[in-house]
């Protein structure tokens, strides 16, 4: 069973792994750069030096599939699977993509892939399913009315870098500069819509447990057992304290309590893609009407605090728990300060609207089979030094983080 020590920051268990919900190193070196024509923008935005036109912006993201790639291999060793990894593929299209609907872009994008393998582990079966997975999901963000095309991509045997394989894309796109949703407008006086991240909606194939490609390093651990450390010692970092590899109680297809889902299939649920929606909801409300879109991936219910300025995130409402961090939380004693912080936690799209906005946001959210609802406001921040700040209230907790 799982270590019951319940740190509350980086300083915790998922710290512990190696890995940052703040990211403050990055955000250091990164926060020194050139921030682009919109420096409260979600995504970088530049000048288009491609063609020169005043009235248009470029935009480009890099982001990939992370350690999802990892319980992929291990599905795969374990039941002979190789489909497994089209929903990789997936994982690393709408981490990129997800992100760009936050700026306004939902059309002009090409799409380039990178994998990085370990040519004696992974054979050309799976690049075949990734490529093929590339296509697929392309082709029905292109059905559900996202412009975006492949612009190729490399694949990369590079064995003394990595024992298994990275799964990466890079996403670029011409955008007009009067379509540019500008995080920057997101001030008091708003209401916060979450539009839920699992269940099942009109354009996804099963049941989804919401767990998307955030946190997945812990996620794994915490869930699965010693079996895997011990079987495939190539799909986790040697100097991780043992207490924390592979320390849950679960095997991979061992069913998840309260989901029809196994634990296997939970956390490689395909990362949904809020893209039918984004577009839905600029064209009902033009790019003024949104006065921002918030991703809520890396630093989970916290990732908020970046956008806007000198506000106070308030989150009273959220969804209740989804099974899948309920049980991440029971089995490894994770405080609840920790959860929110790592994982979306039941919702992994904001929309800040005026209050007057609300009937049409629900109601777009309705017709693609999302659950969707106000999950808190935003008011001025209460801080000496007006810096934005998080509060969130949930089963008679207050979490807050400035």
């Amino acid at each position: 069973m799982a270590s019951e020590s319940k740190p509350s920051s980086d300083s915790g268990r998922y710290a512990a792994r190696g890995v940052s919900a703040s990211k403050s190193e990055v955000h250091a070196a990164v926060d020194r750069l050139d921030p682009g024509l919109y420096p409260r923008a979600f995504c970088k935005i530049v000048e288009d030096r491609l063609t020169g036109d005043p009235e248009q912006c470029v935009v480009t993201h890099s982001d990939g599939s992370g350690t999802k790639a990892l319980l992929a291999y291990l599905w795969w060793k374990e039941t002979g699977d190789a489909k497994v990894f089209r929903g990789i593929a997936q994982d690393s299209i709408v981490m990129n993509i997800d992100d760009l609907l936050c700026v306004g872009v939902t059309q002009g994008v090409i799409l380039s892939s990178t994998i990085n393998r370990n040519a004696r582990a992974i054979p050309g079966e799976i690049l075949a399913h990734l490529i093929q997975g590339t296509e697929e999901v392309l082709e029905m963000l292109r059905e559900q009315g996202f412009g975006i095309s492949s612009g190729g991509g490399e694949t990369a045997d590079v064995g003394d870098l990595t024992p298994t394989l990275t799964v990466d894309s890079t996403a670029t796109a011409m955008l007009k500069r009067k379509d540019v949703v500008d995080a920057a407008r997101v001030v008091p006086g708003l209401v916060i819509v979450g539009i839920a991240s699992g269940g099942r909606c009109k354009y996804e194939v099963g049941e989804n447990s919401g767990i998307g490609s955030n946190g997945l390093t812990s996620a794994r651990h915490e869930l699965l057992s010693k079996y895997y450390a011990e079987k495939y010692p190539e799909t986790y970092d040697k100097s991780t304290p043992a207490e924390l590899a592979y320390c849950g109680p679960y095997k991979l297809t061992d069913p998840l309590p309260g989901l029809s889902l196994t634990v296997g299939q939970a956390l490689l649920s395909p990362t949904r893609t809020y893209a039918p929606y984004a577009i839905r909801l600029l064209k009902a409300l033009g790019p003024a009407g949104v006065k921002g879109l918030v991703h809520c991936s890396g630093g989970g219910q916290t990732k908020c605090r970046r956008f806007g300025s000198q506000v106070h995130f308030i989150k009273d409402n959220l969804f209740p728990t989804p099974p899948i961090f309920a049980e991440i939380a029971r089995v490894s004693g994770t405080d609840e300060k920790e959860m929110h912080q790592v994982y979306n936690m039941g919702h992994r799209l904001e929309v800040f609207l005026d209050p007057k906005d609300l009937p049409v946001a629900l109601e777009i959210a309705t017709s693609l089979g999302l659950e969707a609802k106000v999950i808190g406001r935003t008011e001025p921040s209460t801080l000496p030094s007006g810096a934005n700040h998080v509060t969130v209230v949930k089963n008679g907790q207050t979490l807050s983080y400035a």
